[in-house]
């Protein structure tokens, strides 16, 4: 009897796990939860000329609420200015001033997604 009640408590977490899965890559829950409603984040012009670049591959990245928390946090840094490609989860930043590729990493992951160096 007891191996019957486990058997549905697993198939219970199991469809509940698959439910918010699938929610989450249509875009409906989650980091996820714009779905098509989403506002693109606007692009951010430097005030100098660009001094260098960076591209640094993300993993976790996967809808325009995604590409718009990594542009917002990267874009709030003084001198920073990105665009995100959620195919090919790369994040292409352009700087104005030196700035350690550190403070691009931690930034995106404290945001939960994973820098692949």
């Amino acid at each position: 009897m007891s191996n019957i009640i486990a058997a549905v408590v697993i198939l219970a977490i199991i469809g509940f796990a698959l439910r918010g899965s699938i929610k989450h890559f249509k875009g409906e829950g989650g980091c996820c939860g714009g779905g098509s409603s989403v506002v693109k984040e606007p692009d951010k012009k430097l005030e100098n000329p660009v001094i260098g670049k960076v591209t640094l591959k993300v993993e976790g990245m996967h809808c325009e609420n995604c590409r718009n928390r990594v542009k917002r946090v990267i874009n709030s840094i003084d001198g920073a200015s990105c665009k995100v490609n959620l195919k090919k989860g790369i994040v292409d930043i352009e700087f104005d001033r030196n700035i350690d590729t550190d403070v691009f990493v931690n930034a995106i992951e404290n945001l939960d997604f994973k820098v692949v160096l």
